[in-house]
């Protein structure tokens, strides 16, 4: 019997799975190469402020790979901020806090630092470098949008995007950063589902909102296919009054104040609009990453009936319960998020973001969005956070979630080649 054949096929198989697995290793020695090179600042920086940790924080140890990260305290950061609202362009009119005569400025220097081990602070060149050639899109509200402000002022020590939005709708941006080829995008979308203004008054006067609970918002659903990253949120806008629908019938409100109508909490608009844009995601080949509700903090009142966020310090994590609605919405996003998994959308993770941020009543712009003589119907700001300020530690969180896919995806690739 000729054997020739036989141990010429083995050798091919023999051959190909040694190229597979030094192509692997190739992919990961040249990412920490290139992230070595940009672990200090080019000389024509936009911003003086060299602030990044060494390129060694790129390896993610066992022991951060099993920790906790959202679990932690807010620790003093004298190095921050690491932009202004001088040298930042990005920052939204009414999240400039600085600019409109805040009188303090320790609000900017904490750094979240998770219990049971460290977490690096962001660093834009190795950021960069993780989504080089990739595609990212914020898709909820507009602390959504107060998020990739964030993203876009802390990049900028790298390199500020170019405007490539397809139209001159500032709901549905595109900004390309050139040098990388990375895109970041932001999808408005409060609701996440099909929505449509029904009275522009309504009960509170804040207007009164169709809400089709099961049907797809195709303003994104339609445009997410090929990103690489998604990362998804929504909360506040469902303590609106609205008009529930599905299957194209009313099945209830909130506070709607129309006869025969069921009213339900906030939550039932909630659930049902995560489980539809989880159903949307089914199909979704990128990484879906759920931001967890972000809580205000009015003290004193009510949004509408004189409340305020007046204090100058954030708060201890042994002194704070998360109860109420604050409780109810981020339970019904995490039992929605666990109902998707089971479902089989395995490429989902939790940004946990609620309590870090129930712990910064400092944060928010309060009555510092627009000149205190200026008149204009606006109420003091609880929901969104100053610039530069306390979600800026959202992209330590973001980059660090990043460098767990990347692990990811070599441990999958790995096991795929032996």
């Amino acid at each position: 019997m000729d054997l020739l054949p036989i141990r010429k096929a083995r050798n091919v198989k023999r051959r190909t799975k040694i190229i597979w697995i030094a192509t692997a290793a190739a992919i990961i020695l040249i990412l920490v190469a290139a992230i070595s090179q940009h672990s200090s600042p080019p000389q024509k920086s936009p911003s003086t402020n060299n602030i990044n940790p060494p390129a060694q924080d790129i390896k993610i140890v066992d022991s951060r790979e099993e920790c906790d990260i959202f679990s932690g305290d807010w620790i003093p950061n004298p190095e921050a901020p690491y932009y202004t609202n001088k040298t930042c362009w990005a920052i939204h009119e009414h999240q400039n806090c600085m600019k409109y005569g805040r009188p303090d400025s320790d609000f900017m220097k904490w750094r979240w630092k998770p219990d049971a081990c460290d977490l690096p602070l962001f660093n834009p060149y190795q950021f960069l470098d993780i989504v080089r050639d990739k595609s990212l899109a914020f898709v909820g509200d507009s602390v959504g949008r107060n998020q990739m402000q964030s993203m876009i002022c802390l990049l900028s020590r790298v390199e500020y995007p170019i405007d490539v939005s397809p139209t001159a709708d500032e709901h549905f941006k595109h900004w390309k950063y050139v040098s990388y080829n990375f895109t970041m995008s932001y999808f408005w979308s409060p609701f996440l589902v099909r929505s449509a203004e029904r009275d522009a008054d309504g009960p509170t006067h804040t207007g009164l909102f169709n809400l089709y609970l099961d049907e797809f918002d195709e303003s994104w659903t339609t445009q997410i296919h090929g990103f690489d990253y998604l990362i998804i949120n929504a909360g506040h806008w469902f303590t609106r009054t609205a008009v529930y629908y599905e299957r194209r019938r009313i099945v209830g409100c909130r506070y709607c104040q129309i006869p025969n109508v069921t009213d339900f909490p906030t939550t039932y608009g909630l659930r049902r609009a995560f489980r539809t844009a989880f159903r949307a995601l089914e199909n979704f080949d990128g990484v879906t990453l759920m931001r967890t509700f972000a809580p205000s903090h009015f003290e004193g009142g009510d949004w509408n009936a004189g409340g305020d966020c007046v204090r100058r310090r954030p708060v201890g994590s042994n002194g704070t319960v998360l109860d109420g609605q604050t409780l109810d919405m981020y339970m019904t996003q995490v039992e929605e998020f666990r109902a998707a998994e089971r479902r089989g959308n395995r490429r989902m993770r939790v940004m946990d973001a609620t309590q870090m941020m129930l712990l910064r009543p400092d944060g928010h712009p309060s009555r510092y969005g627009h000149w205190a003589d200026e008149k204009v119907v606006l109420y003091n700001d609880c929901v969104h956070w100053c610039l530069p300020g306390p979600i800026d530690s959202w992209a330590d969180v973001l980059h660090h979630m990043l460098k767990m896919e990347a692990r990811r995806w070599y441990q999958e690739k790995k096991k795929k080649m032996q």
